[in-house]
């Protein structure tokens, strides 16, 4: 017999500051722009919290200088189970409303895969094909960096969402640093976006490919994200990815 664990506070909080947005609202403009942004959804104090765990060696699995390997210039670390309680209530709570989406998604574009309701479900089906290592991760930009444009594929199993949440107020803590998405449509030139983040805004977009209606039937379009180049200062993010590496 399998026990319920009571969720968190952390948890019950956000899953009632989730509840608060419009997921129709949300699933609508995703469908027309590859992404949408929830306002506010993180207070600056946590904001802060989470940033400041960037020192504290304990929390994290792995660290990438970016320069190394030619993704930009810049940081991040992944962040090691048990994830910090505000990352994975983030995680666990985002993750519910945002399955119905991915499955319309592949849906339409012919797909066969199919995302669970429960997210511990589909970290299930991640750990069985060898995808174990938590993927959630802190980002760290100082003057000069940025991140170059790219996509966050781990292994076999791929949840087509993900989540960026900015940790910093631009004009404040940082200038430049902005959030960008292209999308390469076929026969077509690619089309860049600008989000217009401001500090505890979350950006939900596409991991890799989002269908889009065209006169002929759906396609598939293929989108990248990256930041732009920080001009002062010091930028912090969270990215939330709802499935494991391997």
């Amino acid at each position: 017999m399998s026990t319920v664990l009571a969720p968190t506070p952390a948890a019950a909080d956000i899953d009632t500051r989730l509840d608060g947005y419009d997921w129709a609202a949300v699933s609508a403009h995703l469908a027309a722009h590859g992404w949408a942004m929830l306002d506010r959804v993180l207070a600056a104090d946590e904001c802060d919290e989470v940033a400041g765990m960037y020192p504290e060696q304990r929390r994290f699995r792995s660290h990438v200088i970016m320069a190394r390997h030619g993704f930009g210039r810049g940081e991040y670390k992944y962040f090691a189970y048990p994830l910090p309680e505000t990352v994975a209530a983030f995680r666990s709570s985002l993750y519910p409303r945002l399955a119905p989406i991915a499955n319309r998604w592949n849906e339409s574009m012919g797909a066969p895969v199919r995302y669970p309701s429960a997210h511990a479900e589909f970290l299930a089906r991640c750990h069985e094909a060898g995808q174990a290592r938590p993927t959630p991760l802190l980002l760290q930009y100082a003057e000069g960096d940025f991140n170059a444009l790219h996509q966050d594929l781990y292994g076999e199993h791929v949840f087509p969402l993900q989540v960026a949440v900015l940790l910093s107020e631009p004009g404040r803590d940082f200038t430049g640093g902005e959030f960008v998405l292209t999308e390469q449509r076929p026969r077509m030139q690619s089309r860049a976006e600008v989000v217009p983040l401001r500090q505890g805004d979350a950006v939900i977009f596409a991991v890799a490919h989002r269908p889009v209606q065209g006169t002929r039937g759906v396609y598939r379009v293929n989108l990248r994200h990256g930041v732009s180049r920080v001009r002062s200062g010091r930028r912090h993010t969270v990215g939330i990815i709802f499935h494991d590496a391997r």
